[in-house]
This record gives C-alpha cells, structure tokens and sequence, in this order.
C-alpha cells in the first residue's frame, strides 16, 4: 500500500504496454530505412537519437500540458488525428512516388527525424491521446505520475533501440530491399493515414451527435 505511493506498477504496465502497441517500435523500422536507410550510419545514428528526443518531448509536453494546450486552443483529439492523417499521407505518397530518401543533404536529414519520424509517427494523436488519458487516470497522485513517465522513457528507449541497431537489416536486405522497404512503408502509412482520418471524421460525427 504504501508502494503504490511512490510507484503505480499497475498503470506502469498497462502505460507501456498500451503505448508500445500503438507507437509500434518494430513497424518503425522500415519506414526509418525507407527513409534514411541509404545514408551513412553516423546519420542514422543520429536521425534516430534526434527522432526519439523529439517524440519523448512531445509527449512529454503533452503529458504536462496536454489538456490545456488543447483547451486554450479549442483542439480536439478528433482535430490532432485528422491533421496527422494528413501529414502522413503526404509522406506515404512522397515514398510510393519514389521521392523520399534521395536527397542527402544535412537539412533534410533533420528534417526527416523532426517529421514524420518524430511526430506524427512515433508521437502522433493515437499516442498523445492515450497520455492524456493516462495523465487523468494518474488523477493527482504522485506514485501513478511516476510510473507514466518510466513508462514513457521505457518505450521511448525501445523506440531508439530499434531503429539504432536497425543497420543490421540493411546489411541483410541491400539496396533493393531498401527501395522495396520504401514501398510497403509507403502502403502502410498511407492506410494509417486513412485511419487516422476516418477517425477523426467519425469522431467529429459522434461529437456533433
């Protein structure tokens, strides 16, 4: 009883868990390879590091802040899927066109760790949306904000882990495997973008309702 002050086991548990499940560590990876997979490890390195920071402070923020950010701006969660829908259908098609991964310049490198990878692939609505709800179950006690916030960096650390030591596939797969990696990572993320989409119209309807 007087653990679970300091630390909510079972909100750890069902955090990490919940959060792993739609974060999707190892589906990262091809869309990570697709993306910077032809360039040197030193930047894949770091696109990954820089991925990873830029997605544990965004739900990091939204973990803190996240209800009055999105009251202050009159957002819904319906609103943040849409527009992540979106951004991710461009990205799909930019893959399926062929048009992503051919430029290495060091902008883009940052660019492609910042978006998509960094948000809204790793911290995109679905994530954000089970923080906050998360962050209301934790309902001021101190132990379960504990356990959310290890369960954030625990899933944030398997996120890095996949893509950083996702060089051992590429040595596996080659360059061709890579341009089929675009592909299917394109496919993919063009039906999460639709999802994503088709949620947030569903949850205007059901709002409206």
């Amino acid at each position: 009883m007087v653990l679970s002050d300091f630390f909510d086991a079972k909100l750890f548990i069902s955090a990490t868990i919940t959060l792993v499940v739609i974060m999707d560590p190892p589906g990262t990876v091809p869309v990570f390879l697709s993306l910077v997979g032809r360039k040197p490890m030193a930047t894949r390195v770091k696109a990954a590091r820089q991925a990873v920071l830029v997605s544990l402070l965004v739900i990091s923020l939204f973990a803190v802040a996240g209800q009055a950010i999105l009251a202050y701006l009159g957002i819904g969660i319906p609103a943040l899927q849409g527009a992540g829908g979106l951004l991710l259908l461009l990205i799909a098609l930019q893959l399926l066109t062929g048009k992503g991964g051919s430029e290495p310049e060091a902008s883009d490198d940052v660019n492609v760790a910042l978006v998509p990878l960094g948000t809204p692939l790793l911290a995109g609505p679905g994530a954000i949306a089970a923080t906050i709800v998360f962050v209301r179950q934790a309902d001021g006690h101190l132990g379960a904000y504990i356990a959310l916030a290890l369960a954030i960096v625990a899933v944030h650390f398997v996120l890095w882990t996949c893509m950083r030591f996702s060089g051992v596939v590429i040595r596996l797969i080659k360059e061709s495997g890579i341009t089929l990696l675009a592909k299917i990572a394109g496919l993919l993320l063009a039906a999460i973008a639709v999802e994503l989409v088709a949620n947030s119209v569903k949850g205007f309807i059901d709002g409206s309702g």
